[in-house]
């Protein structure tokens, strides 16, 4: 690009890794600085704002600043600066539907993201056997989870840790196992497949913690979070169950703590924004549409509003209801019509 691109986005980095370390002070300068960076090299995003009618210099808080309609990644490469992708992220998508493209420059970024967050809410990753159950992603190119839980499995000072396709006998085996040798185990699951494991098997197994994601992804009938959950509490004998919020267009994820409540963490800030309205903020503990700030999206696009409803509590915290049928939204048709997305 240039050396103004450069020292900039080193900057940035610089920063970003600061606020990993702990510096909360920063976040603020950071996000506002981030802001005008994709302004000024991400050709996609500026256009968007330029539709809006904002400028980089009229941002001044975080709370003013544009969220990019997520079905951009659907249409375009966003992407700022010019950089061949050393890996594309994909979202799994229905058959015949478009396809969320992410361009990731640095891998090595994502991953030691992952890492951090992880031990934000639990301990060091390679205290735990990883084992996953996640047929589907595990199937198909470019899934953003495969490639964190293999990071993982990698990093897992047992090497028995490892994915498991279908295979429910050999999964049951090695759960048998971990609890027997008193193992720290971490199941990751899609959440189809750990319902079609519950009806083969249920080992009691407390200690388990289990990462449910994904939803049932059309293999079988929606279930409400807290249903499934109190299915694999009675199958394991778990206390809580717990849950992962990433997707294709992110780099950054937040885990419960065994409810249905997303814990917010110093690199992912939520936003709801009204439904109808979408450039509307919407208040505390209302419905809204999910609007994200990553903090690790250097390369792409950090702030985003997603097609999640969800709400966002005083806390910080936020719980994810479902999913917008944008056909029937006119709003939401609205913002990415005008914005020249649609």
């Amino acid at each position: 690009m240039n050396r103004s691109f450069d020292h900039e986005r080193h900057q940035l980095l610089q920063l970003f890794v600061s606020i990993q370390d702990g510096n909360h002070q920063i976040i603020d300068e950071y996000i506002i600085l981030l802001f005008r960076f994709q302004y000024k090299y991400n050709k996609i995003y500026q256009q968007f704002c330029n539709n809006l009618g904002v400028k980089d210099k009229s941002i001044d808080r975080k709370e003013k600043i544009p969220f990019l309609p997520i079905s951009a990644f659907k249409m375009h490469e966003v992407k700022t600066g010019n950089f061949n992708a050393e890996i594309i992220f994909s979202s799994s998508g229905t058959t015949g539907s478009q396809k969320s493209n992410h361009q990731i420059r640095d891998i090595n970024h994502y991953l030691l993201t992952t890492k951090i967050i992880w031990s934000k809410y639990f301990r060091s990753v390679n205290n735990y056997q990883i084992l996953a159950l996640l047929p589907g992603y595990l199937e198909r190119e470019g899934s953003s989870l495969i490639k964190m839980v293999d990071y993982f499995v990698q990093l897992s000072d047992y090497k028995t840790s490892g994915f498991y396709l279908r295979d429910h006998d050999k999964l049951a085996e090695m759960l048998m196992q971990c609890k027997k040798e008193q193992i720290p185990t971490v199941l990751f699951g899609v959440t189809y497949a750990l319902l079609d494991f519950i009806v083969q098997y249920k080992i009691i197994f407390p200690e388990l913690v289990i990462i449910e994601t994904g939803g049932m992804k059309g293999n079988r009938e929606e279930m409400t979070k807290v249903a499934v959950h109190e299915l694999l509490k009675d199958a394991f004998h778990v206390e809580g169950v717990y849950s992962e919020y990433g997707m294709t267009e992110l780099l950054s994820q937040a885990y419960t703590k065994g409810g249905t409540n997303f814990l917010p963490n110093d690199q992912l800030h939520i936003f709801t924004h009204q439904i109808n309205d979408p450039l509307t903020r919407e208040k505390v503990g209302k419905p809204g549409i999910i609007s994200i700030i990553d903090l690790a999206n250097i390369d792409s696009c950090a702030f985003i509003q997603t097609e999640d409803l969800g709400v966002l509590y005083e806390d910080d915290s936020f719980e994810i209801l479902g999913r917008l049928d944008y056909a029937d939204v006119r709003g939401c048709n609205l913002l990415v019509q005008e914005s020249g997305f649609g």
